[in-house]
């Protein structure tokens, strides 16, 4: 299943420490060999102040307890780097570990950096090197410190574009510590920034976008309310269109949402409308799987394809989370899936069919016949589905719906009378207005 991997196509798009929890995933599934992940890790960690972990990743690659003397180096410049950001931020981090001082801050800047500057001798040149201490601690790894001085940074900074800098960097350093909640509130803050910022180009916009949605599975695969965010973010038509210009592999995480959902079933329509324009250009399980169904009507086809769709969601670092219960290990978002899609295949079956065999309906929902006898039966039970079972002869019978089309043209012609009289009364009435100011 590594042909379905997007951790190369996703680690494009994201700062590299948040790569690691990808490359984390990847090792304990073993989709790659040892030795591949290793040395990915060691090449993210150049680009870190990681050192410690760099040695300790080259030293179960290499099998040895020595370490390569530029690293000894790289490890004294970083200790040496951080006393110096230390020693330089002093003033203004002992300002700000000061409650009572800060309650003194107000949201006008330019009194805040007044005030600093006259009684605290704290100035523009102390204020940058906060940021430069707090990028520093974050490429150490020591997120927690990064995100404190990160938001203090931005309640000081009058650069808009370094403010926006400091912004990213704390967002992803309340994904690596997990802080769900407080990431989502800046994953909306940013998002917020980037639709209404003047952009040098809209190239620069658009890849924005494209980092802010790469950045958000993150959230929206961990958050209570997550799959109503994404749907929500990806559906919007400037982020649909940034998908379809330079991330179509993200519809994996939008489909996936819309099939877990079942309150966003109204999306499925338009979901299934940019699976098929951006078929040449990505296509896996997921959304093959949805394709065979609601295009193709291929039963046949699903059947196989979720089969597969188990594989992808396992092994993809965002769907395939884990949770140990008691001795067992389960991955919910895999079993929703499946009963998801399940009760797809048995809808769609039946829209089309009047009489089917519990037996045959099994093998395309891979299960047993008498799991899906007592899966349909439960589903007839607590559905809307006007069906019965014959147990005698193996079937499922629906009962056929005739449809009354004088009474739905008659429905359709009241709806179009009455929204026909209010765009008359909207337009009518201002204009009336407009004559009587007039006067």
């Amino acid at each position: 299943m590594a042909e379905h991997d997007l951790t190369a196509r996703m680690a494009g798009q994201m700062d590299c420490h948040l790569v690691f929890p990808l490359l984390e995933f990847l090792q304990e599934r073993a989709l790659y060999a040892n030795k591949e992940i290793l040395e990915a890790k060691l090449r993210l960690l150049s680009g870190t102040n990681m050192v410690d972990y760099a040695m300790d990743i080259h030293k179960s690659l290499h099998d040895t307890d020595d370490v390569p003397d530029d690293m000894v180096r790289r490890r004294t410049d970083v200790v040496s780097r951080l006393r110096a950001l230390d020693e330089a931020t002093a003033p203004i981090v002992s300002f700000l570990q000061n409650q009572q001082l800060v309650q003194e801050l107000r949201p006008d800047k330019q009194y805040n950096l007044h005030m600093l500057q006259d009684r605290f001798q704290i100035g523009p040149e102390q204020i940058e090197t906060l940021y430069q201490y707090a990028k520093f601690q974050f490429d150490c790894g020591n997120y927690s410190d990064a995100a404190v001085y990160l938001y203090q940074y931005r309640a000081l900074c009058t650069n808009s574009e370094r403010s926006l800098s400091a912004l990213w960097g704390k967002l992803a350093a309340e994904i690596l510590m997990q802080n769900w909640d407080v990431a989502l509130d800046e994953l909306n803050r940013l998002k917020e920034i980037i639709d209404s910022k003047n952009f040098s180009s809209p190239l620069n916009q658009l890849q924005n976008r494209i980092w802010l949605m790469h950045w958000s599975i993150f959230i929206f695969f961990n958050h209570e309310n997550g799959r109503n965010g994404i749907i929500d973010l990806f559906f919007q038509d400037r982020y649909l269109n940034a998908i379809q210009t330079n991330a179509p592999h993200l519809l994996r995480y939008l489909a996936t949402a819309v099939v877990v959902n079942k309150r966003r079933r109204n999306m499925l329509k338009e979901l299934i409308k940019v699976i098929q324009q951006e078929q040449h250009s990505y296509k896996d399980p997921i959304t093959e799987f949805l394709e065979c169904l609601y295009v193709n009507y291929d039963f046949d086809g699903a059947q196989q394809k979720l089969i597969e769709c188990e594989q992808v969601i396992l092994n993809d670092p965002f769907l395939g989370k884990r949770i140990e219960e008691g001795n067992f290990v389960t991955v919910p978002l895999r079993d929703e899936f499946l009963e998801n899609a399940r009760l797809f295949i048995f809808e769609t079956y039946c829209r089309i069919h009047r009489c089917i065999d519990i037996g045959m309906l099994s093998q395309k929902l891979n299960m047993t016949y008498d799991e899906a006898e007592l899966w349909i039966m439960n589903l007839v039970r607590n559905s809307k589905l006007d069906a019965k079972i014959d147990s005698v002869s193996g079937t499922l019978i629906m009962t056929t719906n005739h449809v009354n089309i004088h009474e739905q043209v008659i429905e359709s012609l009241k709806n179009l009378n009455m929204r026909t009289f209010l765009l008359a009364k909207n337009i009518v009435e201002p204009a009336q207005a407009a004559q009587q100011a007039a006067r």
